[in-house]
């Protein structure tokens, strides 16, 4: 390209200038002669046209000779690009047996030449390998199937390779290639199918009721959910002992225990299991049922069994007046194994309860222990273990339960306390309490209680029962004019029977209170101030009545205290008085023929003296039990009784030291009420020296003086 100025005469005077894109750097310019030149390659396809700006200026001024020019120089395209998937290698998926010219996937191949010059960018596709399986559209690039019923289970993954090339395909056209994997995705067209018709399963006969004795397996080829299989058993023989369901995993067939088995019973069962699929394709039913029944053969195994009792459950029945001992019944349990041994049956002891019963642990009877109380335990709850002789490891075991039945040992009562009342003004044949019943006993019909008054009040009563044969009975008023001062409680005696067997009756004693009521029944009062204070006391003014009474009473309590105390401290003395305690006696008896002015009961009888050891006229410190004295005989000389005396209390720590005057009334012998003398003696007068008593100080002074007297005294003689 060569650029040029009017105004250059081709003598070196006019310089030529470029700016713009790529100006310096992908295009120059002769200053001289202004040829345009391309410096470095040009690509199309990374800038398709420059923008320049070209000047002449004068080369001696450096002044424009023209105004700047702008002009576009365009890069004309070549065939230089071959096509490219840019979204390859791809992966598409289609059902298995589709038909022809089924959809699977578009491809598509980008040509960076210009579309809009020559055929460069014109794009046809081709399938270099995977024919005849599949085609593909040479302009749009959509690939579809090219064979019916492509079958997954035979061949599952294809690999197609696509050609994309320029020029329209022409030769000596551009080319690039990409790969197509294709998988046929499975559609359910294979019915499941078992690999043999017959099953044979051994099942011990022990096997537990829900547990898994055995596995079967339909083959299904097809894969995820149109493989999945559904496995049932066809009814029919032994079919109803078993059940099968399906391992989700494994898609095989779990053939469970619905019930227990038992060799001795059967030894084998047969029966069919059906196999079919859970999702089917409405397109493939004209190629059959898509199941299949295989045979199960099933044989049971003998095992050595624990002992099987009678009954899952034993209940019997008592009465709890049962002797110890008594058997209330049996449990049974039999070995059913070939060869059967012998069953041996014990108490599973868990607490004491169970010692309430024994169990013959040969024949399995039950039988009480202990006597029954229904009142205390209605209901015994234990279990029995029974073993087999020849492997006592092997065990079983029932529960049994024995019902207390009630015998009438308890008689009705009234139910609950009654507060009953009758009002002054009630009326004859008035019901003024309703009363119920209650009974400890338990009787399976339901008791029955009849009520009536007592035989001891039924003679003129205030008040009758009346049975409403309801199990309840009314109190009745028998007349009017009740009265509260007259009477303010009543007790009626209420006899309440049973109609068990034996029967049993108790009495029962309601109160019934007066009260002052209204004309419609309502009670006003009932206390007893009402009763006795009809003018109108208040609670207050009563209650200071009473408080005054009880201090008068306190005050007499006090003074009758304080005067017997006194008259107990006037009689007693003090320890520092000596004298001889006088009583007097303001009595004159009518001589010695006077026999009833007083008792000589105690002059006659000597022993009498022997009876109040205590001495009166002193204050003892302490009580001290008497000694235990021979009794003394008649006629004893006085010395020797004295001097006895003497020992006793010359002995006796706790006798005071001093003096006791003690008067001994007994007469003599010359009389009938014999001597008076205190001081008698059968011995002689020189016999009697009591000089030694001035010798014992000054508080025997007085009794000194008394035996000291002249020689001549002689105690006078009663006759």
């Amino acid at each position: 390209m060569v650029l040029h100025s009017d105004l250059d005469k081709g003598v070196g005077s006019v310089k030529y200038t470029l700016s713009g894109d790529g100006a310096g750097t992908v295009f120059t310019i002769d200053e001289t002669t202004g040829d345009i030149h391309a410096i470095k390659s040009l690509d199309r396809e990374e800038k398709p046209f420059y923008t320049l700006r070209a000047q002449a200026v004068d080369i001696d001024t450096r002044k424009p000779l023209e105004p700047e020019s702008e002009f576009i120089i365009k890069v004309q395209d070549i065939n230089d690009n071959e096509p490219k998937f840019l979204d390859g290698p791809y992966v598409a998926s289609v059902p298995e047996m589709s038909p022809v010219g089924a959809y699977v996937l578009q491809v598509k191949a980008t040509d960076a030449d210009d579309p809009t010059y020559g055929n460069s960018a014109r794009v046809v596709y081709s399938i270099l390998q995977g024919q005849p399986y599949f085609s593909i559209d040479p302009k749009t690039g959509v690939i579809r199937t090219a064979l019916p019923n492509m079958d997954r289970e035979v061949k599952e993954q294809y690999q197609v390779l696509i050609q994309a090339k320029d020029m329209g395909g022409q030769l000596g056209g551009l080319a690039g290639t990409t790969t197509v994997n294709i998988t046929l995705t499975d559609v359910n067209d294979n019915p499941p199918r078992f690999p043999k018709s017959i099953f044979h399963l051994k099942v011990p006969e022990t096997s537990l009721i829900g547990s898994a004795i055995g596995r079967i397996r339909a083959v299904d080829p097809d894969s995820g959910k149109n493989a999945e299989i559904e496995y049932t058993i066809v009814p029919g023989d032994g079919g109803n002992l078993f059940d099968i369901g399906t391992d989700e995993n494994t898609q095989e067939g779990v053939i469970k225990l619905k019930k227990p088995l038992d060799f001795e019973t059967k030894k084998a069962y047969t029966f069919k299991v059906e196999a079919s699929n859970v999702h089917l394709d409405h397109r493939f039913h004209s190629v059959g049922p898509f199941k299949d029944t295989a045979t199960v053969k099933i044989n049971v195994l003998d095992m050595d069994e624990p002992p099987i009792f009678s009954k899952p459950l034993y209940t019997m029945e008592v009465y709890e007046d049962t002797p110890v001992g008594t058997i209330i019944g049996a449990v049974t349990a039999q070995d059913l194994d070939v060869g059967s041994s012998v069953v041996r049956y014990f108490i599973d002891w868990k607490n004491d309860v169970d010692s309430y019963f024994t169990i013959d642990e040969m024949e399995g009877t039950i039988a009480t222990n202990e006597l029954l109380d229904r009142e205390t335990t209605a209901q015994y709850n234990f279990s029995i273990i029974a073993s087999k002789v020849s492997n006592p490891l092997l065990t079983s075991k029932v529960n049994v339960i024995i019902n207390v039945l009630d015998v009438n040992e308890f008689p009705p009562e009234i139910a609950v306390p009654y507060e009953s009342y009758v009002c002054e003004n009630a009326r004859p044949g008035q019901v003024i309490q309703i009363v119920g019943a209650a009974d400890k006993d338990l009787s399976p019909a339901g008791q029955r209680f009849s009520f009536r008054l007592s035989p001891e009040v039924s003679t003129k009563p205030n008040f009758t029962v009346h049975d409403f044969r309801n199990n309840t009975a009314g109190i009745v008023a028998r007349r009017s004019g009740y009265s509260r001062r007259q009477q303010e409680l009543y007790f009626l005696p209420v006899v309440i029977e049973d109609s068990s067997y034996p029967i049993q009756s108790s009495t029962n004693t309601m109160t019934i209170r007066v009260c002052r009521c209204d004309s419609d029944g309502t009670i006003l009062s009932c206390n007893v101030e009402a009763i006795f204070l009809p003018v109108g006391l208040s609670t207050g003014a009563l209650i200071a009545i009473l408080l005054c009474i009880v201090i008068l009473l306190v005050i007499v309590v006090l003074y009758v205290a304080l005067r017997r105390q006194k008259k107990k401290d006037t009689l007693m003395t003090s320890k520092e008085d000596i004298r001889d305690n006088v009583i007097h006696y303001d009595d004159e008896g009518g001589g010695e023929e006077d026999t009833q002015a007083f008792d000589i009961g105690a002059l006659r009888n000597p022993k009498a003296i022997e009876d109040n050891k205590i001495r009166r006229d002193i204050k003892p410190d302490a009580l001290c039990l008497p000694r235990s004295r021979p009794p003394a005989e008649d006629n004893t000389n006085i010395r020797d009784f004295i001097n006895q005396r003497l020992r006793e209390n010359d002995g006796d720590p706790s006798a005071p030291p001093y003096d006791s005057l003690a008067t001994y009334a007994y007469e003599g012998n010359g009389s009938v009420a014999e001597s008076l003398s205190s001081i008698d003696s059968l011995a002689t007068e020189a016999d009697q020296d009591y000089d030694y008593l001035s010798d014992w100080g000054p508080r025997f002074k007085v009794l000194a003086d008394m035996f000291g007297e002249e020689e001549s005294y002689n105690p006078d003689k009663v006759t």
